[in-house]
């Protein structure tokens, strides 16, 4: 069994600690989408305008990045949606991840 070291935690030791979690929680997530050698750039698109209901001209600006900048932000928020975002998009077939926001 481990010794007592005396040494008490007081709520000024603690502060920082919370203060960096809450931070961390605070931070945006994002849900990238990928692109792949396997779905069509009109799929893709049409994918972006029945889930997360974005306008022809919205999906296909994204759905152009994904194709020639090898990927694209999609959507952003707490982790729980974007990790729900994420599934939504496998379920159609697109690689898609989920990060914290570094922008």
């Amino acid at each position: 069994m481990g010794s007592y070291s005396g040494r008490v935690s007081t709520p000024s030791s603690l502060a920082e600690p919370v203060e960096d979690l809450a931070v961390v929680q605070d931070v945006p997530w994002v849900t990238i989408v990928w692109n792949d050698p396997v779905n069509l750039m009109s799929y893709v698109a049409y994918v972006f305008r029945s889930y997360f209901g974005y306008p022809a001209t919205r999906a296909e600006r994204l759905m152009r990045q994904v194709h020639e900048e090898g990927r694209a932000v999609v959507s952003t928020g707490p982790r729980e949606q974007m990790e729900a975002d994420v599934q939504a998009m496998h379920g159609f077939g697109l690689w898609a991840t989920v990060q914290a926001d570094d922008r």
